[in-house]
């Protein structure tokens, strides 16, 4: 079941298109990735969901229903721009924000006293946010935008400007919300973020939905047929006996165990393979090659430019 859905979304500032017809749906209990090149509309249609601006044509559903105000006390934004007053108390900030998203102060206070001990941040609450790292800063932040325990949440950038381990410490923290029953919708160019964390994407260029999908599925569509085999024996010979038949990519040389990564024919599958080399090699491993996230991302953007 989608817990959102976008319909024929169209959004114009002035001469620019921001939105041109967008399709997107965003799945039940999962995580989305809403991705594209600077420019391409993901901040516009954010804005859109959490009421910051409206779409000039199309609907959007939320939980089967037309998207209206009082929703957004069920749905949690984290902006790239951080936005905390920085002369504000932390403690006393979050106690606001909280409240404004329909928690009581006995409620939040009880919540924030929770998060804070568990992000090591309980001595900052009678801080002024301006003395704040930046990274301090976004744990608070992303505290508030949680806290409430909304059904939909939206990370626009979260990981921007956190070290390594903090950064693990969000991600663990993002997979546990999914766990719990959130939505999410994590917006990024990190792709490599992507692969840990998301099960489906959307891909908006220039204004339009040019991808959209399961990853997994996504990535079978498009893979090169290409294979990687470890095999024991001569490289040389390895090369002679494949010559003609199959496109050798790469061919890394070790002590014992060499690995070749191999295009197959359209007419050539992974048996076919196997049988042509299983007699004169010790073959110890072969493994498909699925594209990263990244060559998905770049191909897809590359394609929908050139058809434009």
């Amino acid at each position: 079941m989608d817990l959102l859905q976008a319909n024929g979304v169209v959004k114009k500032y002035a001469n620019h298109l921001a939105l041109d017809h967008v399709d997107i749906t965003i799945p039940e209990k999962q995580i989305t990735g809403l991705l594209g090149p600077n420019g391409a509309g993901k901040t516009t249609f954010i804005r859109i969901i959490n009421h910051i601006t409206m779409p000039d044509e199309g609907t959007i559903l939320f939980k089967g229903k037309p998207l209206n105000a009082s929703d957004i006390y069920h749905i949690g934004y984290l902006p790239e721009e951080r936005g905390l007053y920085k002369k504000m108390k932390v403690g006393e900030q979050a106690l606001y924000l909280a409240q404004l998203k329909g928690l009581s102060k006995r409620d939040a206070y009880q919540k924030l006293k929770y998060w804070f001990e568990k992000f090591e941040i309980g001595a900052w609450w009678n801080k002024k946010v301006e003395e704040l790292s930046k990274g301090m800063q976004q744990k608070v932040q992303f505290i508030v935008t949680v806290l409430h325990e909304p059904e939909l949440l939206i990370f626009d950038e979260p990981f921007s400007g956190f070290d390594p381990i903090n950064a693990n410490l969000l991600k663990q923290e993002i997979l546990a919300l999914k766990e719990k029953g959130a939505t999410i919708i994590f917006s990024t160019h990190n792709m490599s973020s992507v692969e840990e964390i998301c099960d489906n994407i959307c891909l908006i260029n220039k204004a339009k939905t040019i991808l959209k999908g399961n990853i997994d599925d996504l990535k079978q569509q498009f893979k090169n047929n290409e294979v990687a085999i470890e095999f024991n024996g001569d490289p040389a010979a390895f090369r002679n006996k494949l010559n003609g038949n199959y496109i050798i990519k790469e061919l890394i040389e070790q002590h014992h165990k060499h690995t070749a990564k191999i295009q197959l024919k359209t007419d050539k599958n992974i048996n076919n393979l196997i049988s042509l080399l299983i007699n004169d090699f010790q073959i110890s491993g072969i493994n498909e090659i699925l594209p990263k996230m990244d060559e998905v991302f770049i191909k897809a953007v590359e394609t929908s430019n050139s058809n434009q």
